[in-house]
């Protein structure tokens, strides 16, 4: 049995963190589901960026686009739409085999409106429905003005990826707006089946203490915070909050591990797959990372309910003059500017091609 199938039968949902169109034309996205037990797909403008900057399969598209007048933005927007609607139709037989839990994509609204919340509102509504897929997320940051907009698109019946969450406390925030979404649709008589993940990032706690922390707590304090927000998951779903929402017909907002690559050259390449194997959860991956835990990946053992030594570990931290708190506001400052610096880099490489090709024209 390959490791990616033991982690799939041990509870965890594999997807890919990876979206081109040769992944597509290829054939390679339907081989990690048929081989590697992928279930669902996540995206973000870097990847795209990197598709466009890598090859020529979207030269056409682009020049057509931009010769339509579509700006920037629209041709990108037109382009991730149409890949991922082709990704959703992949994953729809796993969609419809588990009744909504598994067989998602995502598309992220754009980060510039990271802290401006009713646009977020009308862009993930105006995204979801033009994509006309049922499993398609749109993708929200967990800011303090995403939040809002993560409540009223859950109302609205919009299903969300909640991005850019470090810590329990970040998870929970998330949550919190989930579960008001669906407790407003429950008072409402509505259907309050809308799928949600919260997507909690591992890798960059680790590289932002690089160097600062005794060698003895290196590459620690991801999964350290990744078993703290576990544990409050797992508390949620014991709530007497939440078992009412199920007796509605509600689905738990499923816990997913992003940014599991490791950054640390001298670290194991599995390190976060390994370490965060828990049942009904998922773990986003990018190509390489899944390719090496099918390799030579082994599943270890399941976290811990109650966070096992997080609390040591982060108190450990604490003591090398690491505040988590601090750090996990920063964190998310600095992933939402980095995804602004990306979505600018994508829109001027997007530009830029149009005129390359204009200019052989």
């Amino acid at each position: 049995m390959k490791p990616t199938q033991a982690l799939h039968e041990a509870g965890q949902s594999i997807w890919l963190d990876n979206i081109t169109r040769a992944l597509l034309d290829e054939g390679t996205l339907g081989r990690y589901i048929a081989e590697y037990s992928v279930t669902g797909l996540t995206s973000n403008p870097t990847i795209f960026d990197k598709a466009i900057e890598g090859g020529r399969d979207y030269d056409a598209d682009i020049a057509d686009r931009k010769a339509a007048g579509a700006t920037d933005e629209e041709v990108f927007f037109e382009l991730a739409v149409a890949d991922l609607r082709r990704a959703a139709d992949l994953f729809a037989p796993i969609h419809d085999r588990t009744d909504g839990v598994d067989g998602w994509v995502s598309l992220e609204v754009s980060p510039l409106l990271a802290h401006d919340t009713s646009s977020t509102i009308d862009e993930a509504r105006t995204l979801h429905r033009r994509a006309e897929r049922d499993n398609l997320f749109i993708k929200i940051p967990g800011t303090a003005e995403g939040l809002p907009a993560i409540e009223e698109c859950i109302y609205s019946g919009v299903p969300v990826n909640v991005t850019l969450l470090f810590s329990a406390e970040q998870y929970q925030a998330a949550a919190e707006a989930y579960l008001r979404g669906l407790e407003r649709r429950v008072t409402d008589g509505l259907d309050p089946a809308v799928g949600s993940v919260a997507s909690l990032f591992v890798s960059r706690w680790d590289k932002a203490v690089a160097g600062r922390v005794p060698e003895e707590l290196r590459d620690r304090l991801g999964i350290a915070a990744a078993r703290q927000a576990y544990r409050a998951y797992r508390e949620l779903l014991d709530s007497p909050r939440w078992e009412r929402l199920a007796n509605e017909g509600a689905r738990p907002q499923r816990l997913l591990w992003a940014s599991t690559s490791v950054k640390d050259p001298e670290a194991p390449d599995v390190l976060y797959v390994a370490a965060l194997a828990a049942p009904f959860t998922v773990n986003t991956m990018p190509d390489k990372t899944l390719e090496a835990f099918a390799d030579h990946g082994k599943v270890g053992e399941r976290l811990p309910a109650d966070g096992g030594d997080s609390e040591e570990v982060i108190a450990r931290f604490a003591k090398a003059g690491i505040d988590a708190g601090s750090l996990a506001g920063e964190l998310q400052r600095e992933g939402a500017d980095a995804f602004v610096t990306s979505w600018k880099d994508l829109l001027d490489r997007i530009g830029a091609r149009h005129k390359q090709l204009s200019g052989a024209g």
